[in-house]
């Protein structure tokens, strides 16, 4: 099997019952990118680069908050995921903290800012010249 290739600076499993990780749904978290891989022979992986990132909530229900869990909804400006769910995961304030680091990180990289993610871009993500 091929070692992956990236460096996390987080990773979790989406946790189901009483918190436990049973589930196939793994996060990883770089210093550019958040990566979703779901599923156990068949895997689908979802990756968003950290600088889109518009709004962020926490979502925490009652039996999640018993076992230390969350859910971070993220609004994301890109085609097609643009809102990226990470389900139950462990420590989401922690996780929370570390995504504004690398969001704002990123932010800085490619010089944007939330105003420059607004409006401006075509179907594809690319900036439109007419705007």
């Amino acid at each position: 099997m091929k070692r992956d290739v990236f460096e996390y600076v987080w990773t979790d499993k989406k946790r189901t019952f009483l918190g436990l990780p049973w589930s196939v749904t793994r996060y990883y978290l770089t210093e550019t990118k958040l990566v979703t891989r779901k599923g156990f022979l068949s895997v689908e992986e979802d990756e968003l680069e950290l600088y889109r990132v518009l709004d962020k909530k926490l979502v925490l229900t009652a039996g999640n908050r018993m076992v230390g869990c969350g859910t971070i909804v993220l609004n994301v400006r890109d085609i097609d995921t643009p809102i990226k769910e990470i389900k139950s995961v462990k420590k989401p304030r922690e996780v929370m903290k570390l995504l504004d680091k690398y969001i704002d990180m990123n932010r800085d990289k490619f010089n944007t800012r939330g105003k420059d993610l607004y409006g401006g871009f075509d179907q594809h993500g690319v900036p439109d010249d007419n705007s």
